[in-house]
């Protein structure tokens, strides 16, 4: 797990390697992106009988941001990183950025009324325990109680997967780590969440997008499989919302 995982998004030829790099077109985490933008935007109407705020907690270059921009009353998008805030205004991101510390007091909330979504996108798995109880009370203040809304996390690295099955090939892999279920439940925990729901959006692993003949087959089993296998995902979306 990188310690400095915080200050590696800092700069513009991060931004580049983030848009171009992990979200290229055709390649593994677009596909799972693509795949998320269509369950959320399904899911979005049925959680909220009006449209939420949506608070986007690192939210890079506004990638959660967009894929539900027309489906929310008003957007909040946070994060520790200048070059990446720029990106996600380059990108046509019109939600509110809000530059946060990477560290001290938690973060608060813009204030806003109504119902509220949370969304946390690529944060807990390379993030150390400390960012990610931070992230978690910036949710439990954007989300007070119960009947607040809804936190939507994402594990795109869940432990119990068969990208679990090649972790020897990463050892010493400061970028490979590995999430489970049991660790997000007790992050929700700790923090006043319960768990609702999970959904599946890829069975594979990047190396299969990057061999043709697996290209296709990878796209049948992420597209038709993962979402009535989320217990087997390689990526993952948890729903939350606080304890009674």
């Amino acid at each position: 797990m990188r310690t400095d995982y915080p200050e590696l998004f800092r700069d513009d030829a991060a931004v580049s390697k983030y848009e171009n790099v992990v979200y290229r077109p055709g390649g593994y985490s677009a596909s799972i992106s693509a795949r998320q933008r269509d369950v959320l935007r399904g899911q979005i109407r049925r959680w909220f009988p009006e449209p939420p705020v949506q608070h986007d907690f690192a939210c890079g270059t506004g990638r959660a941001l967009l894929m539900l921009a027309d489906l929310v009353c008003a957007g909040h998008g946070y994060d520790v990183s200048p070059a990446m805030l720029r990106g996600a205004r380059d990108a046509g991101c019109t939600a509110d950025l809000h530059l946060v510390p990477p560290d001290g007091p938690v973060p608060m909330p813009a204030r806003t009324t109504g119902p509220t979504l949370v969304t946390m996108f690529r944060l807990l798995l390379n993030a150390t325990e400390p960012v990610r109880d931070r992230a978690l009370a910036f949710a439990a203040a954007a989300l007070p109680h119960r009947d607040s809304g809804l936190l939507v996390l994402e594990n795109h690295g869940r432990s119990r997967s068969l990208r679990h099955l090649g972790r020897w090939r990463h050892r010493g892999d400061p970028w490979f780590s590995e999430l489970s279920d049991r660790t997000v439940r007790d992050l929700l925990a700790r923090h006043g969440f319960e768990l609702v729901g999970t959904y599946g959006f890829a069975l594979t692993t990047p190396a299969w997008y990057k061999t043709a003949v697996l290209r296709a087959p990878a796209g049948l089993l992420d597209t038709y499989l993962a979402p009535r296998l989320p217990s087997l995902s390689t990526d993952v979306l948890y729903v939350a919302r606080r304890l009674p």
